[in-house]
Protein backbone atom coordinates (compact mmCIF):
# COMPACT_ATOMS: atom_id res chain seq x y z
CA UNK A 1 0.00 0.00 0.00
CA UNK A 2 1.29 3.24 -0.81
CA UNK A 3 2.10 5.94 1.96
CA UNK A 4 -0.12 8.80 2.50
CA UNK A 5 0.68 12.14 1.19
CA UNK A 6 3.10 13.82 3.47
CA UNK A 7 4.26 10.78 5.29
CA UNK A 8 8.33 10.42 4.72
CA UNK A 9 10.11 7.01 3.92
CA UNK A 10 13.90 6.53 3.23
CA UNK A 11 14.15 5.74 -0.38
CA UNK A 12 15.05 2.28 -0.99
CA UNK A 13 17.59 1.29 -3.73
CA UNK A 14 18.66 -1.62 -5.24
CA UNK A 15 22.03 -1.76 -4.25
CA UNK A 16 24.72 -4.28 -5.63
CA UNK A 17 26.36 -6.71 -4.30
CA UNK A 18 29.43 -5.01 -2.51
CA UNK A 19 32.14 -7.06 -1.02
CA UNK A 20 33.49 -6.71 2.19
CA UNK A 21 30.08 -3.53 3.04
CA UNK A 22 30.85 -3.24 6.65
CA UNK A 23 34.79 -2.62 6.14
CA UNK A 24 33.99 -0.01 3.27
CA UNK A 25 32.06 2.01 4.59
CA UNK A 26 33.34 2.45 7.94
CA UNK A 27 36.18 3.65 5.87
CA UNK A 28 34.57 5.61 2.93
CA UNK A 29 32.39 7.73 5.82
CA UNK A 30 35.96 8.28 7.61
CA UNK A 31 37.57 9.28 4.88
CA UNK A 32 34.89 11.72 3.51
CA UNK A 33 34.66 13.18 7.02
CA UNK A 34 38.38 13.35 7.30
CA UNK A 35 38.63 15.23 3.61
CA UNK A 36 35.54 17.62 4.80
CA UNK A 37 37.34 18.86 8.07
CA UNK A 38 41.13 18.39 6.10
CA UNK A 39 39.35 21.18 3.77
CA UNK A 40 38.37 23.50 6.02
CA UNK A 41 41.66 23.38 7.45
CA UNK A 42 43.44 24.00 4.42
CA UNK A 43 41.36 27.23 3.96
CA UNK A 44 42.57 28.02 7.81
CA UNK A 45 45.93 28.07 7.03
CA UNK A 46 46.03 29.75 3.33
CA UNK A 47 43.89 32.68 5.57
CA UNK A 48 46.97 32.43 8.07
CA UNK A 49 49.75 32.69 5.97
CA UNK A 50 48.38 34.49 2.95
CA UNK A 51 45.22 36.42 3.98
CA UNK A 52 43.32 38.52 1.25
CA UNK A 53 46.87 39.60 -0.12
CA UNK A 54 47.24 40.31 -3.88
CA UNK A 55 49.40 37.34 -3.91
CA UNK A 56 46.16 35.53 -3.06
CA UNK A 57 44.53 36.91 -5.77
CA UNK A 58 47.07 36.01 -8.17
CA UNK A 59 46.88 32.33 -7.17
CA UNK A 60 43.50 32.39 -7.31
CA UNK A 61 42.96 33.87 -11.09
CA UNK A 62 46.24 31.30 -12.17
CA UNK A 63 44.31 28.55 -11.12
CA UNK A 64 41.31 29.09 -13.20
CA UNK A 65 42.95 26.84 -16.20
CA UNK A 66 43.31 24.25 -14.69
CA UNK A 67 40.37 24.54 -12.69
CA UNK A 68 38.52 25.18 -15.70
CA UNK A 69 39.50 22.14 -18.10
CA UNK A 70 39.19 19.95 -14.89
CA UNK A 71 35.42 20.81 -14.67
CA UNK A 72 34.15 20.15 -18.07
CA UNK A 73 37.17 17.63 -19.39
CA UNK A 74 37.17 15.66 -16.17
CA UNK A 75 33.81 15.71 -14.95
CA UNK A 76 32.27 15.45 -18.31
CA UNK A 77 34.27 12.59 -19.27
CA UNK A 78 33.86 10.14 -16.11
CA UNK A 79 29.97 11.27 -16.12
CA UNK A 80 30.38 9.72 -20.03
CA UNK A 81 32.64 6.81 -19.26
CA UNK A 82 30.44 5.45 -16.19
CA UNK A 83 27.47 4.17 -17.63
CA UNK A 84 29.43 3.06 -20.76
CA UNK A 85 32.47 0.99 -18.71
CA UNK A 86 29.82 -0.72 -17.05
CA UNK A 87 27.36 -1.56 -19.34
CA UNK A 88 30.06 -3.67 -20.73
CA UNK A 89 30.75 -5.05 -17.27
CA UNK A 90 26.94 -6.38 -16.78
CA UNK A 91 27.22 -7.99 -20.00
CA UNK A 92 30.37 -10.12 -18.65
CA UNK A 93 32.56 -8.16 -21.41
CA UNK A 94 35.24 -7.34 -19.05
CA UNK A 95 38.26 -6.94 -22.08
CA UNK A 96 36.33 -4.58 -23.72
CA UNK A 97 35.37 -2.99 -20.99
CA UNK A 98 39.13 -2.36 -20.11
CA UNK A 99 40.26 -2.18 -23.60
CA UNK A 100 37.77 1.40 -23.47
CA UNK A 101 39.19 2.19 -20.37
CA UNK A 102 42.93 2.12 -21.26
CA UNK A 103 41.71 3.97 -24.38
CA UNK A 104 40.57 6.79 -23.08
CA UNK A 105 43.54 7.01 -19.53
CA UNK A 106 46.14 6.99 -22.95
CA UNK A 107 44.33 9.06 -25.29
CA UNK A 108 43.84 11.10 -22.26
CA UNK A 109 47.06 11.07 -20.78
CA UNK A 110 48.52 12.19 -24.63
CA UNK A 111 46.10 14.81 -25.17
CA UNK A 112 46.25 16.38 -21.89
CA UNK A 113 50.02 16.28 -21.65
CA UNK A 114 50.14 18.17 -24.91
CA UNK A 115 47.86 20.82 -23.37
CA UNK A 116 49.89 21.16 -20.44
CA UNK A 117 53.23 21.72 -22.63
CA UNK A 118 50.86 24.43 -24.56
CA UNK A 119 49.45 26.14 -21.64
CA UNK A 120 52.92 26.51 -20.35
CA UNK A 121 54.24 27.82 -24.02
CA UNK A 122 51.18 30.05 -23.96
CA UNK A 123 50.98 31.31 -20.65
CA UNK A 124 51.77 35.03 -21.39
CA UNK A 125 48.61 34.95 -23.75
CA UNK A 126 45.62 34.00 -21.92
CA UNK A 127 46.67 34.74 -18.05
CA UNK A 128 46.40 38.52 -19.14
CA UNK A 129 43.03 37.95 -20.69
CA UNK A 130 41.94 35.65 -17.69
CA UNK A 131 43.25 38.81 -15.17
CA UNK A 132 41.69 41.10 -17.07
CA UNK A 133 45.05 43.03 -18.18
CA UNK A 134 44.23 44.91 -14.48
CA UNK A 135 47.04 43.54 -12.87
CA UNK A 136 50.59 45.71 -12.78
CA UNK A 137 53.19 43.96 -14.95
CA UNK A 138 55.23 42.64 -11.69
CA UNK A 139 51.72 40.71 -10.37
CA UNK A 140 51.13 39.71 -14.28
CA UNK A 141 54.33 38.22 -14.33
CA UNK A 142 53.77 36.21 -10.69
CA UNK A 143 50.17 35.01 -12.49
CA UNK A 144 51.98 33.67 -15.69
CA UNK A 145 54.99 31.96 -13.34
CA UNK A 146 52.25 30.29 -11.06
CA UNK A 147 49.94 29.60 -14.23
CA UNK A 148 52.95 27.25 -15.73
CA UNK A 149 53.67 25.65 -12.41
CA UNK A 150 50.11 24.49 -12.25
CA UNK A 151 49.86 22.84 -15.64
CA UNK A 152 50.85 19.59 -14.55
CA UNK A 153 48.02 19.03 -12.39
CA UNK A 154 45.82 19.43 -15.42
CA UNK A 155 46.99 15.62 -16.25
CA UNK A 156 46.80 14.17 -12.84
CA UNK A 157 43.35 15.49 -11.69
CA UNK A 158 41.61 14.10 -14.86
CA UNK A 159 43.37 10.91 -14.58
CA UNK A 160 42.39 10.53 -11.48
CA UNK A 161 39.17 10.85 -11.84
CA UNK A 162 38.86 8.73 -14.18
CA UNK A 163 40.84 6.18 -12.44
CA UNK A 164 38.16 6.79 -10.05
CA UNK A 165 35.29 6.02 -12.00
CA UNK A 166 36.85 2.37 -13.22
CA UNK A 167 37.35 1.36 -9.40
CA UNK A 168 33.92 2.59 -8.42
CA UNK A 169 32.85 0.04 -11.05
CA UNK A 170 34.61 -2.72 -9.43
CA UNK A 171 33.15 -1.26 -5.95
CA UNK A 172 36.64 -0.59 -4.76
CA UNK A 173 35.76 2.81 -2.73
CA UNK A 174 38.51 3.31 -0.47
CA UNK A 175 41.04 4.50 -2.91
CA UNK A 176 38.55 6.83 -4.26
CA UNK A 177 37.68 8.13 -1.19
CA UNK A 178 41.29 8.96 -0.59
CA UNK A 179 41.31 11.73 -2.95
CA UNK A 180 40.23 14.55 -0.79
CA UNK A 181 42.32 13.73 2.31
CA UNK A 182 45.43 13.50 -0.26
CA UNK A 183 45.10 16.67 -1.43
CA UNK A 184 44.78 18.25 1.18
CA UNK A 185 47.08 17.14 3.77
CA UNK A 186 50.18 17.72 1.05
CA UNK A 187 48.83 20.96 0.42
CA UNK A 188 48.34 22.24 4.00
CA UNK A 189 52.37 20.18 4.93
CA UNK A 190 53.74 21.96 2.13
CA UNK A 191 53.01 25.54 3.13
CA UNK A 192 53.52 25.03 6.11
CA UNK A 193 56.83 23.67 5.62
CA UNK A 194 57.61 25.79 2.68
CA UNK A 195 55.99 29.02 3.45
CA UNK A 196 59.38 31.18 4.67
CA UNK A 197 61.53 29.64 2.05
CA UNK A 198 58.56 30.09 -0.78
CA UNK A 199 55.89 32.20 0.06
CA UNK A 200 52.80 32.28 -2.02
CA UNK A 201 54.75 29.60 -4.61
CA UNK A 202 54.79 27.05 -1.53
CA UNK A 203 50.57 26.92 -1.93
CA UNK A 204 51.24 26.69 -5.64
CA UNK A 205 53.92 23.95 -5.67
CA UNK A 206 51.80 22.02 -2.57
CA UNK A 207 48.66 22.04 -4.40
CA UNK A 208 50.12 20.97 -7.81
CA UNK A 209 52.10 17.78 -5.94
CA UNK A 210 48.36 16.98 -4.00
CA UNK A 211 46.31 16.90 -7.14
CA UNK A 212 49.18 14.57 -8.42
CA UNK A 213 49.17 12.61 -4.64
CA UNK A 214 45.30 12.15 -5.82
CA UNK A 215 46.27 10.04 -8.84
CA UNK A 216 49.26 8.17 -6.93
CA UNK A 217 46.73 7.10 -4.08
CA UNK A 218 44.70 5.49 -6.48
CA UNK A 219 47.15 3.37 -8.67
CA UNK A 220 48.02 0.73 -6.21
CA UNK A 221 44.31 -0.05 -6.43
CA UNK A 222 44.00 0.16 -10.48
CA UNK A 223 46.79 -2.06 -10.50
CA UNK A 224 46.33 -4.61 -8.01
CA UNK A 225 43.28 -5.12 -10.84
CA UNK A 226 45.69 -5.70 -13.27
CA UNK A 227 43.63 -4.96 -16.23
CA UNK A 228 45.92 -1.83 -17.66
CA UNK A 229 47.41 -1.91 -20.83
CA UNK A 230 49.26 0.38 -22.99
CA UNK A 231 46.64 0.50 -25.49
CA UNK A 232 44.97 3.20 -27.61
CA UNK A 233 41.67 1.78 -30.12
CA UNK A 234 40.43 4.74 -31.45
CA UNK A 235 37.68 2.55 -33.50
CA UNK A 236 36.43 1.05 -30.09
CA UNK A 237 32.63 1.26 -30.67
CA UNK A 238 32.17 2.03 -27.12
CA UNK A 239 34.19 5.28 -27.69
CA UNK A 240 31.15 6.63 -30.15
CA UNK A 241 28.84 5.35 -26.66
CA UNK A 242 30.85 7.71 -24.84
CA UNK A 243 30.79 10.33 -27.47
CA UNK A 244 27.39 10.34 -27.50
CA UNK A 245 26.87 11.22 -23.55
CA UNK A 246 29.81 13.59 -23.96
CA UNK A 247 28.81 16.27 -25.51
CA UNK A 248 25.85 17.59 -23.73
CA UNK A 249 26.96 16.84 -20.29
CA UNK A 250 30.72 18.92 -21.53
CA UNK A 251 28.06 21.60 -22.37
CA UNK A 252 26.41 21.96 -19.56
CA UNK A 253 29.99 21.94 -17.60
CA UNK A 254 31.53 24.23 -20.02
CA UNK A 255 28.42 26.65 -18.27
CA UNK A 256 29.20 26.18 -15.21
CA UNK A 257 32.35 27.03 -15.58
CA UNK A 258 32.25 30.08 -17.73
CA UNK A 259 30.16 31.13 -14.57
CA UNK A 260 33.43 30.51 -12.30
CA UNK A 261 35.75 32.42 -14.88
CA UNK A 262 33.44 35.37 -15.33
CA UNK A 263 33.37 35.78 -11.37
CA UNK A 264 37.22 35.59 -11.14
CA UNK A 265 37.47 37.70 -14.91
CA UNK A 266 34.99 40.68 -13.16
CA UNK A 267 36.72 40.48 -9.60
CA UNK A 268 39.86 40.85 -10.87
CA UNK A 269 39.25 44.63 -12.02
CA UNK A 270 38.16 45.38 -7.91
CA UNK A 271 40.56 46.53 -5.75
CA UNK A 272 43.06 43.61 -4.41
CA UNK A 273 41.93 41.28 -1.58
CA UNK A 274 37.82 41.22 -3.09
CA UNK A 275 38.86 37.63 -4.96
CA UNK A 276 40.26 36.36 -1.77
CA UNK A 277 37.74 37.42 -0.19
CA UNK A 278 35.08 36.07 -2.30
CA UNK A 279 36.87 32.97 -2.46
CA UNK A 280 37.03 32.32 1.62
CA UNK A 281 32.92 33.02 1.67
CA UNK A 282 32.01 30.94 -0.94
CA UNK A 283 34.14 28.42 0.51
CA UNK A 284 31.67 28.52 3.43
CA UNK A 285 28.64 28.61 1.86
CA UNK A 286 28.95 26.26 -0.09
CA UNK A 287 29.94 23.62 2.77
CA UNK A 288 26.68 22.75 3.47
CA UNK A 289 25.69 22.06 0.16
CA UNK A 290 28.89 20.26 -1.09
CA UNK A 291 28.65 18.04 2.22
CA UNK A 292 24.65 17.48 2.43
CA UNK A 293 22.72 18.56 -1.14
CA UNK A 294 25.02 16.11 -2.77
CA UNK A 295 24.29 13.02 -0.22
CA UNK A 296 20.52 14.22 -0.71
CA UNK A 297 21.16 13.81 -4.37
CA UNK A 298 22.99 10.85 -4.78
CA UNK A 299 20.69 9.06 -2.63
CA UNK A 300 17.65 9.75 -4.21
CA UNK A 301 19.11 9.41 -7.65
CA UNK A 302 18.40 5.86 -8.42
CA UNK A 303 14.75 6.11 -6.87
CA UNK A 304 14.24 8.76 -9.58
CA UNK A 305 15.75 6.75 -12.26
CA UNK A 306 13.62 3.36 -11.65
CA UNK A 307 10.68 5.57 -11.37
CA UNK A 308 10.95 6.91 -14.76
CA UNK A 309 12.01 3.78 -16.33
CA UNK A 310 8.94 2.51 -15.42
CA UNK A 311 6.50 5.37 -16.17
CA UNK A 312 5.80 6.16 -12.17
CA UNK A 313 5.34 9.88 -12.31
CA UNK A 314 3.24 9.44 -8.35
CA UNK A 315 6.84 7.95 -7.72
CA UNK A 316 9.24 10.98 -9.34
CA UNK A 317 7.27 13.20 -7.40
CA UNK A 318 7.26 11.46 -4.02
CA UNK A 319 11.09 11.04 -4.09
CA UNK A 320 11.29 14.76 -5.45
CA UNK A 321 9.66 16.37 -2.76
CA UNK A 322 11.52 13.95 -0.23
CA UNK A 323 14.73 15.13 -1.90
CA UNK A 324 13.26 18.90 -1.51
CA UNK A 325 12.39 18.70 1.68
CA UNK A 326 15.58 17.65 2.93
CA UNK A 327 17.43 20.28 0.96
CA UNK A 328 15.34 23.22 2.53
CA UNK A 329 15.85 21.25 6.33
CA UNK A 330 19.79 22.00 5.67
CA UNK A 331 19.74 25.21 3.76
CA UNK A 332 17.51 27.69 5.49
CA UNK A 333 18.88 27.15 8.97
CA UNK A 334 22.54 27.40 7.35
CA UNK A 335 21.42 30.54 5.35
CA UNK A 336 20.53 32.26 8.61
CA UNK A 337 23.24 31.69 10.54
CA UNK A 338 25.94 32.27 7.75
CA UNK A 339 24.01 35.85 7.58
CA UNK A 340 23.87 36.23 11.07
CA UNK A 341 27.46 34.89 12.34
CA UNK A 342 29.21 36.02 9.38
CA UNK A 343 31.77 38.64 11.37
CA UNK A 344 32.48 35.77 14.08
CA UNK A 345 32.58 32.59 11.68
CA UNK A 346 34.94 34.40 9.43
CA UNK A 347 36.90 36.11 12.98
CA UNK A 348 37.28 32.48 14.61
CA UNK A 349 37.89 30.55 11.89
CA UNK A 350 40.58 32.77 9.74
CA UNK A 351 41.49 35.91 12.16
CA UNK A 352 45.14 34.81 12.23
CA UNK A 353 48.60 35.52 11.05
CA UNK A 354 48.32 37.65 7.85
CA UNK A 355 44.38 37.35 7.58
CA UNK A 356 43.67 40.56 9.94
CA UNK A 357 40.68 42.51 10.96
CA UNK A 358 40.19 43.84 7.78
CA UNK A 359 39.93 40.93 5.81
CA UNK A 360 37.80 39.87 8.38
CA UNK A 361 35.38 42.55 7.69
CA UNK A 362 35.91 42.12 4.48
CA UNK A 363 34.97 38.64 3.90
CA UNK A 364 32.46 38.44 6.37
CA UNK A 365 30.85 41.50 4.28
CA UNK A 366 30.44 39.42 1.19
CA UNK A 367 29.28 36.30 3.16
CA UNK A 368 25.69 37.53 3.52
CA UNK A 369 24.91 37.82 -0.33
CA UNK A 370 25.96 34.52 -1.34
CA UNK A 371 24.35 33.20 1.37
CA UNK A 372 20.93 33.84 0.20
CA UNK A 373 21.59 31.94 -2.72
CA UNK A 374 22.50 28.97 -0.80
CA UNK A 375 18.70 27.41 -0.90
CA UNK A 376 18.26 27.66 -4.46
CA UNK A 377 22.31 26.27 -4.80
CA UNK A 378 21.71 23.25 -3.20
CA UNK A 379 17.53 22.77 -4.71
CA UNK A 380 19.65 22.69 -8.04
CA UNK A 381 21.77 20.11 -7.22
CA UNK A 382 18.64 17.61 -6.62
CA UNK A 383 16.75 19.03 -9.34
CA UNK A 384 19.34 19.08 -11.54
CA UNK A 385 19.91 15.05 -10.89
CA UNK A 386 15.74 14.36 -11.05
CA UNK A 387 16.30 16.19 -14.89
CA UNK A 388 18.69 13.64 -15.75
CA UNK A 389 17.38 10.83 -14.44
CA UNK A 390 14.21 11.67 -16.48
CA UNK A 391 16.08 12.06 -19.62
CA UNK A 392 15.93 15.76 -19.66
CA UNK A 393 19.87 16.59 -20.36
CA UNK A 394 19.32 19.04 -23.35
CA UNK A 395 16.74 21.13 -21.41
CA UNK A 396 19.07 21.18 -18.38
CA UNK A 397 22.07 22.28 -19.92
CA UNK A 398 20.09 24.83 -22.20
CA UNK A 399 18.59 26.12 -18.57
CA UNK A 400 22.46 25.64 -17.33
CA UNK A 401 23.23 28.26 -20.19
CA UNK A 402 20.99 30.95 -19.92
CA UNK A 403 21.25 31.37 -16.14
CA UNK A 404 25.11 31.86 -17.08
CA UNK A 405 24.13 34.38 -19.48
CA UNK A 406 21.64 35.69 -16.72
CA UNK A 407 24.71 36.25 -14.20
CA UNK A 408 27.05 38.09 -16.73
CA UNK A 409 24.48 40.09 -17.60
CA UNK A 410 23.49 40.94 -13.80
CA UNK A 411 27.14 41.17 -12.72
CA UNK A 412 27.92 43.98 -15.60
CA UNK A 413 25.17 46.19 -14.67
CA UNK A 414 26.34 46.01 -10.65
CA UNK A 415 30.50 45.34 -10.89
CA UNK A 416 30.38 49.65 -11.36
CA UNK A 417 28.47 50.26 -8.61
CA UNK A 418 28.01 47.20 -6.05
CA UNK A 419 31.54 45.54 -6.83
CA UNK A 420 31.87 42.31 -5.33
CA UNK A 421 28.84 42.82 -3.62
CA UNK A 422 27.16 42.55 -6.89
CA UNK A 423 28.82 39.76 -8.20
CA UNK A 424 27.96 37.53 -5.53
CA UNK A 425 24.05 38.77 -5.85
CA UNK A 426 24.32 37.69 -9.63
CA UNK A 427 25.35 34.42 -8.70
CA UNK A 428 22.50 33.85 -6.12
CA UNK A 429 19.87 35.56 -8.26
CA UNK A 430 20.82 33.22 -11.33
CA UNK A 431 21.11 30.39 -9.01
CA UNK A 432 17.34 31.06 -7.62
CA UNK A 433 16.17 31.65 -11.66
CA UNK A 434 18.25 28.10 -12.47
CA UNK A 435 15.98 26.62 -9.60
CA UNK A 436 12.47 27.94 -10.51
CA UNK A 437 13.15 26.98 -14.43
CA UNK A 438 14.28 23.42 -13.45
CA UNK A 439 11.84 22.73 -10.80
CA UNK A 440 8.82 23.77 -13.72
CA UNK A 441 10.87 21.52 -16.19
CA UNK A 442 10.13 18.82 -13.92
CA UNK A 443 6.68 19.89 -13.08
CA UNK A 444 6.16 19.28 -16.68
CA UNK A 445 7.83 15.97 -17.20
CA UNK A 446 6.35 14.56 -14.39
CA UNK A 447 3.06 16.25 -14.41
CA UNK A 448 3.13 17.96 -11.26
CA UNK A 449 4.69 17.90 -8.06
CA UNK A 450 3.51 17.62 -3.98
CA UNK A 451 3.08 21.50 -3.70
CA UNK A 452 0.89 21.27 -0.59
CA UNK A 453 3.70 19.07 0.91
CA UNK A 454 6.64 20.90 0.09
CA UNK A 455 5.00 24.17 1.15
CA UNK A 456 3.48 22.75 4.52
CA UNK A 457 7.11 21.95 4.87
CA UNK A 458 8.83 24.90 4.42
CA UNK A 459 7.08 26.89 6.34
CA UNK A 460 7.57 24.61 9.11
CA UNK A 461 11.14 24.78 9.02
CA UNK A 462 10.93 28.78 8.62
CA UNK A 463 9.15 28.84 11.64
CA UNK A 464 11.77 27.05 13.18
CA UNK A 465 14.28 29.12 11.76
CA UNK A 466 12.55 31.87 13.27
CA UNK A 467 12.69 30.34 16.85
CA UNK A 468 16.62 29.81 16.14
CA UNK A 469 17.09 33.20 14.79
CA UNK A 470 15.56 34.88 17.95
CA UNK A 471 17.65 32.87 20.22
CA UNK A 472 20.64 34.11 18.09
CA UNK A 473 19.59 37.43 18.57
CA UNK A 474 19.09 37.04 22.68
CA UNK A 475 22.86 35.92 22.67
CA UNK A 476 24.27 38.37 20.68
CA UNK A 477 21.96 40.82 22.83
CA UNK A 478 24.10 39.68 26.43
CA UNK A 479 27.43 41.99 24.30
CA UNK A 480 29.98 38.77 24.78
CA UNK A 481 33.35 40.12 23.45
CA UNK A 482 35.81 36.57 23.93
CA UNK A 483 38.95 38.78 23.77
CA UNK A 484 41.09 35.55 22.46
CA UNK A 485 40.49 33.02 20.02
CA UNK A 486 40.36 29.84 21.93
CA UNK A 487 37.54 31.76 23.60
CA UNK A 488 36.09 33.27 20.51
CA UNK A 489 36.24 29.92 19.48
CA UNK A 490 34.16 27.95 22.13
CA UNK A 491 31.98 31.17 23.06
CA UNK A 492 31.13 30.22 18.73
CA UNK A 493 30.67 26.81 19.38
CA UNK A 494 27.93 27.32 22.27
CA UNK A 495 26.21 29.92 20.54
CA UNK A 496 26.07 27.53 17.70
CA UNK A 497 24.96 24.58 19.74
CA UNK A 498 22.15 26.66 21.35
CA UNK A 499 20.56 28.13 17.64
CA UNK A 500 20.84 23.88 16.49
CA UNK A 501 19.01 22.97 20.61
CA UNK A 502 16.49 25.54 19.51
CA UNK A 503 16.00 24.41 15.78
CA UNK A 504 15.24 20.93 16.98
CA UNK A 505 13.20 21.60 20.21
CA UNK A 506 10.86 23.92 17.34
CA UNK A 507 10.89 21.15 15.11
CA UNK A 508 10.17 18.31 17.79
CA UNK A 509 6.84 20.66 18.51
CA UNK A 510 5.54 21.39 14.94
CA UNK A 511 6.39 17.73 13.96
CA UNK A 512 8.81 18.12 11.12
CA UNK A 513 9.48 15.00 9.67
CA UNK A 514 12.53 15.65 7.80
CA UNK A 515 14.77 16.11 10.93
CA UNK A 516 14.64 12.39 11.66
CA UNK A 517 14.77 11.33 8.17
CA UNK A 518 17.63 13.24 7.01
CA UNK A 519 20.26 11.84 9.21
CA UNK A 520 18.54 8.41 7.80
CA UNK A 521 19.52 9.56 4.27
CA UNK A 522 23.12 10.66 4.63
CA UNK A 523 23.82 7.52 6.72
CA UNK A 524 22.12 5.57 3.55
CA UNK A 525 24.29 7.21 1.67
CA UNK A 526 27.56 5.73 3.49
CA UNK A 527 26.00 2.50 4.33
CA UNK A 528 25.57 1.64 0.21
CA UNK A 529 29.09 3.19 -0.28
CA UNK A 530 27.72 5.23 -2.62
CA UNK A 531 30.03 7.69 -4.51
CA UNK A 532 29.39 11.07 -5.17
CA UNK A 533 28.07 12.39 -8.22
CA UNK A 534 31.00 12.99 -10.74
CA UNK A 535 29.06 16.32 -12.45
CA UNK A 536 28.96 17.49 -8.34
CA UNK A 537 32.91 17.46 -7.77
CA UNK A 538 34.80 20.10 -7.80
CA UNK A 539 38.23 20.62 -9.08
CA UNK A 540 40.17 20.55 -5.59
CA UNK A 541 42.23 24.03 -6.21
CA UNK A 542 40.76 26.90 -5.54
Amino acid sequence: MSPPTGYLRAVEARPAERPNLAGSTLFVVSATLGSALLGFLREVVNARYYGTRWEMDTFLVAAMIPTILFGVFNGALVSALVPTFSYYLAHDQEEEAWRLANTILNGLFIVLTTCAVLGYIFAPVFVPIIAHRSFPPGQMGVAIHMTRWLMPSIIAVSLAGVVSAVLNAYHRFRAASLVGIAINVVTIGTVILLYHKYGIFALVLGTTLGLIAQLLVQLPSLIAIGKYRLILDLRHPGLRRVWMFLGPIVVGSAAGQAALFFDRYFASTLTPGYIAGMNYASKLVNFPQQVFAAAIATVIFPALASSFAQANRAGIRRDLTIGLRMVNLITIPSMFVLIMLAHPIVQTLFERGTFQASATQLTAGLMPYGAIGLVALAANVVLARSCFACGQISWTVAISIFTVMINVILSLVWLPTLGAIGLLLANSISQSIQAVLLLGLVWWVVRGVDWRALWISTGKILFCSAVMVATVHWIQALGVNPPTMVARAWFLFGELSIAAAAFVAAARIVNVQELSLAFSLIIQKFARALPSPPENREAPIA
